[in-house]
């Protein structure tokens, strides 16, 4: 039996629609068509596969079986010209983003993106350190996750919001502060802004304290933490088991609230670029706040 997909398409709209005149209008054919494309397909199969009053349209204990089969084969074909046809996207994506926001879920977006845009170049630069807004207003980015304090982003790079979320002090469930000692704080290297918003919670403040870790890596900073060799502030989102939030603890101060967005350079993106962008808000990520893709339409 070699079936032809239109036929399946047919019957597929006809039962989800419920009616031949709804499935023509989803298929942009006639009525007559549908029904000339549903008597093939049972003449093919040699079984009637729905059941037919003036009133109603109801599936036959084949039909029911045959649909579920033709669902399959119809996602199949579908993932399959997905995979395989040749995308109008082309040249390079330039994309920046700590290492904090997506983690272990980064390389599988980057396998998504490459398997559906096989013509698009992936540049791409992750890090805490990274000052991700500058070198998209600088051009050297197409669009860019950055970690910014809530409400203080730059009005011309506003962007869509990805995730709130809340900045902390936060230290191992073992840390003790040394009688007399400075407290030993663990930062990455600027540029950061997490390092930022506490040195500028610390100034002016009657709290003795040092610098005793640094880190250009997130592995590395929750090592020193979880050592119990110093207090570091991070996203609320980003506490792990054995870490806990120290706030108001050894005098330090409250720090602010935080957000992830999406950056966007000036000027239209390319095809490609907005593909990506769209593949980062669905990207499934800790606690989203979700912007919808037809911000891009």
């Amino acid at each position: 039996m070699n079936l032809d997909l239109a036929l399946l398409r047919a019957f597929v709209a006809v039962t989800e629609a419920g009616g031949f005149t709804k499935a023509a209008r989803r298929l942009n054919l006639t009525q007559s068509a549908i029904s000339h494309q549903i008597r093939r397909l049972e003449e093919e199969v040699g079984r009637p596969l729905l059941y037919r009053t003036t009133r109603s349209l109801t599936l036959t204990e084949d039909g029911e079986d045959f649909l579920r089969y033709a669902m399959q084969i119809l996602n199949a074909m579908d993932a399959v010209t997905q995979r395989f046809q040749s995308s109008p996207a082309s040249g390079v994506v330039r994309f920046g983003a700590p290492d904090i926001f997506m983690g272990e879920r980064l390389p599988v977006l980057l396998t998504q993106f490459s398997r559906a845009f096989p013509n698009v170049r992936l540049d791409v630069s992750v890090g805490m350190s990274l000052d991700s807004q500058a070198m998209v207003a600088a051009h050297e980015l197409d669009l860019a996750v950055v970690l910014c304090v809530h409400g203080e982003t730059d009005r011309d790079a506003e962007g869509i919001v990805l995730r709130r979320t809340r900045f902390v002090w936060a230290a191992a469930e073992s840390f003790e502060a040394r009688t007399g000692a400075p407290l030993p704080l663990a930062f990455f290297p600027a540029p950061c802004v997490n390092r930022r918003v506490a040195l500028e919670a610390l100034d002016g403040l009657p709290v003795d304290w040092h610098v005793a870790f640094t880190s250009s890596s997130q592995s590395g900073i929750r090592a020193a933490v979880m050592a119990g060799l110093a207090i570091t502030p991070l996203t609320r989102d980003d506490l792990e088991p054995g870490i806990v939030v120290v706030d108001g603890q050894y005098g330090l101060p409250p720090l602010p609230e935080a957000e992830f967005r999406l950056l966007w350079g000036k000027g239209e993106p390319t095809l490609a670029a907005q593909e990506f962008g769209r593949l980062v808000l669905d990207a499934p990520v800790e606690r989203p706040l979700r912007a919808s893709a037809a911000q891009f339409a």
